[in-house]
């Protein structure tokens, strides 16, 4: 495999294949660069036939800290926009219909898109002290990745309607406890919780289990490519109103936004 991409790192091991955002000085935050590397790292292990796990990890003090909003303003306009969330899309498509079983990982922070990729996957671990937000709605903006549709999977409408509305950060064994995540290990045990999962899956006839996946993508691809639409063409709206405008100056100046539903 590869090993020529700037911000993730990817590597093979047998059947397991693992990949690593690593931008760490930015807590893995996604911007064009690391989403491009990501794409065509996934790519490039979606074509090996002879991986059948993929291990999904992050560099540094976290899992990933989301879309990076710095880039994210620098965005001129709509066309530059619809790029970027065609990139999301497509990214989040590739993850979900991987013809492997994706494991991901979790320490630190999971948030926004990072938690968005992570629900994506189909086994997630993550440490007891990491912090799990889907907080789009603190800047004024709706999740994005296919956070309705994958959310709405694990949760079931309601309960996914009222997460996204109240931007909670959950804890490992509370993300655990609502079905966010698989597993929920003590600090530091992380790595031993994705290797006891690797030789579970290994043990097991995983040709039958990837056909019971591809079963599932292809009920629900289309569903979920629908709301990455919906997504796109609702995070556009989003990023014109006055309350998304005052959750980018309160995150600026680090203080609590007044939003007036504008």
């Amino acid at each position: 495999m590869s090993n020529h991409y700037e911000t993730v790192k990817l590597h093979k091991e047998g059947r397991v294949a693992r990949l690593q955002l690593n931008r760490p000085k930015s807590l893995n935050a996604l911007d064009a660069g690391l989403m491009k590397d990501l794409l065509g790292a996934l790519k490039e292990v979606k074509a090996d036939p002879e991986v059948s796990i993929l291990v999904l990890t992050g560099e540094g003090k976290g899992f990933s800290s989301g879309g990076d909003i710095k880039s994210m303003l620098m965005l001129s306009g709509e066309e530059q926009f619809s790029g970027i969330m065609d990139t999301i899309s497509e990214l989040v498509m590739t993850l979900y219909s991987m013809p492997k079983v994706v494991v991901t990982g979790i320490h630190g922070a999971a948030a926004g898109l990072g938690f968005s990729l992570a629900l994506a996957s189909d086994y997630i671990l993550c440490e007891e002290d990491s912090k799990l937000a889907m907080n789009f709605i603190g800047i004024g903006l709706i999740p994005d990745g296919g956070s309705h549709f994958l959310l709405q999977e694990r949760l079931g409408t309601h309960k996914a309607k009222r997460l996204i509305w109240n931007g909670k950060v959950f804890e490992g064994q509370e993300a655990l406890m609502k079905g966010l995540v698989d597993e929920a290990l003590p600090s530091g045990k992380l790595e031993d919780g994705i290797e006891r999962y690797i030789k579970q899956c290994l043990a097991a006839p995983t040709r039958a289990m990837l056909k019971t996946k591809e079963v599932y993508v292809s009920l629900n691809k289309e569903r979920l490519q629908h709301a990455l639409d919906l997504e796109k063409e609702g995070q556009w709206l989003m990023r014109q109103t006055d309350d998304h405008q005052e959750g980018i100056r309160a995150f600026v100046e680090k203080r609590r936004p007044e939003f007036k539903g504008n």
